[in-house]
This record gives C-alpha cells, sequence and structure tokens, in this order.
C-alpha cells in the first residue's frame, strides 16, 4: 500500500501530462507534435540522433540514409548534412494540384513541407522538416499514422556540430552526391512493383 501512495505522489509531483493528438487530422499531427521541442532520442547516427517511435524498426544505414520499417511499410530517411551545416533557407510553394501540400514552420523557427501525392492506387509521402526528409508508400487509410510516426523521428533529430564540421573539413561529402529517388525503378517498370519486390525479399 506504502509502495502505491509512493508512486502515486511521484506521478503528481512530477507533473505529468497526457497530450491527445487527434490522428484523424493531418493538420492537428503537425501542429500537436511539431510545437514542442522533444529530446528524448534511442538512434545515433554519424553527426545526429533521433528518436525511433514505439512500432517502428531501425533497419540499415547507408551514408545518411537510413531504412525504417512499421506494420509493412518502408520509411525512407535522408539527413542533409551539408544543408544543415549551412544553414540553406527552404524555398517551397505549396501546391493545389495534389492530395496534401503544406509548408510546415515549427518549433524554434524550424520549417519543412509535407507533401502527399496520389500515385496509382497508394499515395506517397515526402516529408520534409529540420534539415532531413522521410519518403514513403502507403494506402490511403495508412497516411495519418505514418504522418506521426514521421512528425516524432523528424521532429527529435538532433545535430552535432562537430562532428558535421569534422566530416566536411576532412572532405567526407566530396564526391557523396547522388540524385537517389526510392521509389523510381532502374529497369524502367512500374514504381509500385519495385517497390513491392523490395519489401517483400
Amino acid at each position: 500500500m506504502k509502495k502505491i501512495i509512493i508512486l502515486l505522489l511521484c506521478l503528481f509531483a512530477t507533473g505529468c501530462t497526457v497530450v491527445r493528438i487527434d490522428t484523424k487530422s493531418i493538420d492537428n499531427i503537425l501542429s500537436v507534435v511539431l510545437s514542442k521541442e522533444n529530446k528524448l532520442y534511442n538512434h545515433v547516427g554519424k553527426g545526429y540522433k533521433y528518436y525511433i517511435p514505439r512500432g517502428v524498426s531501425y533497419i540499415d544505414t547507408d551514408e545518411f540514409n537510413d531504412k525504417l520499417y512499421s506494420n509493412g511499410i518502408y520509411y525512407y530517411l535522408y539527413i542533409d548534412a551539408v544543408a544543415y551545416y549551412y544553414q540553406t533557407e527552404l524555398n517551397y510553394q505549396e501546391k493545389e494540384d495534389i492530395y496534401y501540400s503544406k509548408k510546415i514552420t515549427g518549433e524554434g523557427g524550424k520549417e519543412g513541407y509535407l507533401e502527399i501525392i496520389e500515385q496509382n492506387d497508394k499515395y506517397r509521402i515526402e516529408f520534409m522538416y529540420n534539415y532531413a526528409k522521410i519518403e514513403a508508400l502507403v494506402k490511403e487509410d495508412e497516411i495519418e499514422n505514418v504522418v506521426l510516426n514521421a512528425s516524432y523521428i523528424l521532429s527529435t533529430i538532433k545535430y552535432n556540430d562537430d562532428v558535421i564540421e569534422l566530416m566536411l573539413q576532412a572532405n567526407y561529402f566530396t564526391n557523396q552526391e547522388e540524385k537517389y529517388d526510392v521509389f523510381s525503378s532502374k529497369n524502367g517498370t512500374s514504381t509500385e512493383s519495385s517497390i513491392t519486390k523490395n519489401e517483400e525479399n
């Protein structure tokens, strides 16, 4: 009994609050998750760290590209350390002719955008925020959950200035830049079939 009382006192003393997120509204997810600074992290890369939400698994890293997985969906995360180092400004114009398009300004003036484009019978999510980008190809009923997970990942990315500067000085990025589209096929077949084959293996 004493343990329960002590536990309850600790809970009230710490001032824990629960924020309920309406996960049926993309705008609400963005405003709630990106409006507060979150210092959590459970994954560390070269010059950066971030929080992977429960239910999302880390698979692999190739340079500054991390591959994550959750409920049959692959998340492709790209960390743009060069743009972060030089504080490159984001120039994004919202589009009216696609499923969803929004320019985002979050906590601390961090900028980004969210684009969702209908592609055959699926939806391509391109979520840029805090000098990092997540892309995923999902069904319509999976959009909100993927946006929620991506919001947590992107909003928690923290950069290590010293490591990034050291890598730049060591010419780490020389000849590393390559345009890579995770949704395009190299053999000219449809995007959907190439992703399906990749995810089945």
